[in-house]
């Protein structure tokens, strides 16, 4: 692949500088990026000031509109009014992805009912089982496992070890990361009689005595469905519904490690991120963004636009467009003011403690 300056520029629309025809081999930091050599190099990442200073002369940069490349000695340059939004063009039009020769490898098991678009990657070892259908140009690596009836559309790439199981489907675009498992069965399970589990929940604490039952599995007779440009990282799972499918709406990004569990609706252009979890039969809107290790209860819905912060655990139904922190889950705002009260603590016990004393001083003079 040879991206020139201006093929860069024209990727990121932005407005280019200087010597267009300079080959780019890669990105680096303004401090690690060496001269163009021979007509090539790499281009620096210098979208504040602060950065650029450290560019050396004679090498390409990305630059924050109003910066002056002649007084940094550059060659060419890339100007960019957004810079994280400019590193996502960056990265994409350099990343290679993984090499995947584009046929089918001897090893791989296809059921004869199985169907593949055009251009088809598909790697060592890869299951792919009954009735499957697979849109054009996928890109499938070694021992992934595709189960029945399972349908996903154009341009997937699926990693290394991923598990997609009988009756999921997928959009267009899906990435699936490092050992993703989609379409598990849902942790459904019932006892003969009223368990503690429901005793507890009914009264809010109070269990009825012991009770010897064992526990009685609901199977999962739903699939998963997940909307285009859906991305799941390493090692996160998605459970199969129970009667309906789960649901993931498109452009929804799904981080490593999460855990989302049967029945669950989530909609359009939501984040995950690492850790988190979504128990099952929750509603979460669109566009909703659930920091490390945040919690969603059970057969709850967070509104459109939430953003819950790190290690929040959401327990009731929030509304759309709230900002929302803590243990249980409440505004942003009046959390701060709790852990602010929280750390006064240690202080208005010791103030407590002292008018306790003056108080039994004062007691004893009477």
């Amino acid at each position: 692949m040879t991206l020139t300056m201006a093929d860069l520029a024209r990727a990121l629309d932005a407005r280019l500088w200087g010597e267009p025809s300079i080959r780019v081999t890669g990105a680096a930091e303004p401090g690690e990026v060496e001269p163009v050599a021979d007509g090539a190099g790499r281009v620096a990442l210098a979208m504040s000031p602060k950065y650029a200073e450290n560019l050396p002369p004679g090498s390409i940069a990305l630059l924050a509109e109003g910066a002056d490349p002649e007084a940094y000695g550059l060659l060419a340059a890339i100007f960019v009014p957004r810079p994280r939004l400019a590193m996502a063009g960056l990265t994409r039009a350099l990343d290679r992805g993984p090499e995947m020769p584009q046929g089918i490898h001897p090893t791989a098991i296809i059921d004869p009912s199985a169907a593949l678009g055009p251009e088809p990657s598909v790697g060592p070892y890869v299951v792919i089982g009954p009735r499957v259908r697979i849109g054009a140009r996928a890109r499938i690596a070694s021992h992934v496992s595709i189960g029945a009836d399972s349908v996903i559309g154009d341009d997937a790439l699926i990693h290394a070890g991923v598990r997609i199981a009988h009756g999921v489907t997928a959009g267009d675009r899906l990435i699936l990361q490092h050992g993703a498992a989609i379409g598990g069965d849902g942790f459904s399970f019932v006892t003969p009689e009223e368990s503690g589990i429901e005793q507890v929940r009914k009264t809010l604490g109070e269990r009825q005595g012991p009770t010897d039952q064992h526990w009685v599995r609901i199977h999962s007779l739903g699939g998963v469905t997940l909307g285009d440009d859906v991305e799941v990282g390493a090692n996160s799972t998605i459970d199969r519904g129970t009667v309906r499918a789960t649901s993931i709406g498109s452009g929804t990004k799904v981080d490593n490690l999460v855990q989302i569990g049967h029945n669950t609706q989530i909609g359009r252009d939501c984040l995950l991120c690492g850790m988190s979890g979504v128990a099952g039969s929750a509603r979460i809107g669109d566009r909703v963004v659930l920091a490390g290790k945040a919690a969603v209860n059970d057969n709850i819905f967070v509104g459109d636009d939430v953003i819950a912060g790190g290690g929040s655990e959401i327990f009731t139904n929030v509304p759309a467009g709230r900002v929302i922190l803590g243990s249980p889950a409440v505004r942003m705002e009046t959390q701060i003011e709790i852990n602010k009260a929280t750390r006064r603590l240690p202080r208005l016990f010791a103030q407590v403690a002292e008018l306790q004393k003056t108080v039994a001083r004062l007691l004893e003079k009477d």
